[in-house]
């Protein structure tokens, strides 16, 4: 994946350091063996690990320590400091932990310590099909081998593409920054050799749930012992004349993503309908490849419904800033083959066309069975569906959110990914609560926006920092209640946030 490695700073570990010099609650980075280390002490214990994320190569020691973990700063995935295990998404693979040796008022790093195995669970299921090959099921099949699950596992996807990084599809991959190999989550010898066994462009017809079975297209049928239903959203396709055109795209996979690079590399004149997080990082990207960029889009702002209209306000700016013609308050009612007109009567000159319009969970699989369905599927608190045997991960999971006591449906890769987790451990017997912080960011030219929680209304936005040096914090509340956090340049804020939020801190919500 891609990210730079960390250059070799700081004391040589491996020869050891003043033992005076770890703080508790502080983190050091140095080096050892040819490796970044962060080392941190928690009472008497010293723990040593590796000091970049496996993410995307973020810089642990900017993020923040929380009991014997370490959190990246970059986008919260979370290692332990015991095992380097990586307990929560988007970090997949672990960091390298460290043996460490204090003696003579020293502490000295050594050796690697060998990756923890689990013990198979002791009661499982004898085989477990993921029907999706997203963020969700990916996550849930990795989770399922690192639990010490043997049972056969199967991820069907109808998608002929490996599992992907699709964040990356609207930003750096689309922009020409990133190149495709940092795009596959893993090879295909990693799926071998875990024994995943991946059926990819392939379609599920229906599901049997009195018999455990699922029938595919072409009629073949499979059974299962437990079933985890990943199938996440589609785009929302435009329904006006011209909207079938060959220069007409929708961005969900790394095809898509392709065709839309191909056809920027012959195009001059770009038209993105819709201002939605897509929308805005695709006008980035094919900005970045040098194309005219119009958005066109009903709101008078873009993204207040979500990030309010300052945010709003500032993003419109700063595309502005860098070349992005905005027609707000405006639809487009035709696409001809070199032009998008739009309901005022204007033209615009187009010969590429990216549709953002949003996305539509995949919950007719779920529904044809019976499985109770309401404006997703309907889960408990541990991811169960309503029918025995079935859970249900990611984009088209409503669960209950104990932090804002209703049923809520995200669509973010990071939940997505933590929700397959969660599943996973589950249908081994486990009885994990989804009581997640949802969590994700957006990355605009160079400037990255995180947001924390979850605010569909909310009666105040309370501001501190200032945008235009990109540094702020806007906290969306609901009477003396925080909803959400949004951060501009404050990376560590952002996951203090996300702790506060865990542990019901109102006292620092508030502050924010």
């Amino acid at each position: 994946m891609g990210g730079g490695d960390q250059k070799l700073t700081g004391p040589d570990l491996a020869q050891g350091i003043e033992a005076t010099d770890l703080t508790e609650g502080v983190m050091l980075v140095g080096h050892a063996h040819g490796e970044a280390v962060l080392v941190a002490r928690k009472g008497t214990e010293v723990f040593a690990v590796g000091a970049t994320c496996t993410h995307y190569g973020g810089p642990l020691a900017e993020g923040l320590l929380v009991d014997d973990t370490v959190r990246c700063p970059w986008h919260h995935a979370c290692f332990s400091l015991r095992s380097g295990e990586a307990l929560r998404a988007p970090a997949l693979n672990a960091l390298p932990c460290f043996e460490v040796d204090q003696r003579d008022g020293k502490v000295f790093v050594l050796g690697k310590r060998p990756p923890q195995t689990k013990r198979a669970p002791a009661a499982a299921p004898e085989s477990i099909v993921i029907v999706g090959a997203g963020a969700a099921g990916n996550a849930a099949a990795e989770m399922l081998r690192r639990e010490g699950y043997v049972g056969k596992v199967t991820m069907v996807g109808d998608d002929p593409a490996l599992p992907c990084d699709r964040p990356n599809l609207s930003k750096d991959y689309l922009a020409g920054t990133a190149p495709e190999e940092w795009i596959p989550l893993r090879a295909p010898e990693f799926y071998e050799d875990k024994r995943i066994e991946l059926r990819l462009g392939v379609r599920v017809d229906r599901i049997e749930p009195s018999t455990q079975k699922m029938v595919f297209a072409d009629g073949t049928r499979l059974g299962y012992g437990a079933l985890l239903l990943a199938t996440g959203a589609e785009p929302v396709r435009l329904e006006i004349p011209g909207a079938d055109l060959p220069h007409v795209h929708y961005l969900r996979t790394l095809a898509q993503s392709r065709a839309i690079i191909a056809r920027a590399e012959r195009a001059k004149r770009a038209v993105v309908l819709g201002a939605s997080f897509i929308g805005l990082e695709v006008a980035a990207s094919l900005r970045a490849r040098g194309l005219e960029v119009a958005v066109v889009a009903p709101e008078a702002r873009p993204l207040e419904r979500v990030m309010g209209p300052e945010l709003g306000d500032f993003l419109r700016s700063f595309h502005e800033e860098h070349g992005v013609v905005f027609h707000l308050g405006q639809t487009a009612t035709r696409i001809d083959p070199e032009r998008v007109v739009l309901a005022s009567g204007e033209s615009l000159e187009a010969d590429l066309v990216v549709a953002g319009i949003g996305v539509r969970p995949n919950v007719q699989l779920a529904e044809a069975a019976g499985l109770a369905v309401d404006r997703g599927v309907a889960v408990n608190e541990y991811l169960q569906t309503s029918v025995p045997g079935i859970w249900a991960a990611g984009d088209i999971a409503r669960w209950p959110d104990p932090h804002t006591g209703q049923k809520i449906r995200v669509e973010h890769w990071v939940v997505a990914e933590r929700q397959g987790q969660i599943a996973a451990i589950n249908m081994l017997g486990g009885r994990t609560l989804c009581d997640l912080t949802p969590f994700f960011w957006s990355q605009h030219y160079d400037l990255p926006i995180a947001y924390v929680g979850h605010a569909e209304k909310w009666d105040r936005i309370d501001v501190s920092g200032s945008l235009a040096a990109r540094d702020a914090t806007f906290a969306f509340r609901a009477g003396e209640k925080t909803l959400a956090v949004v951060t501009v340049g404050r990376d560590r804020q952002s996951l203090e946030a996300e702790l506060a939020f865990e542990r019901r801190d109102a006292r620092v919500l508030a502050g924010l």
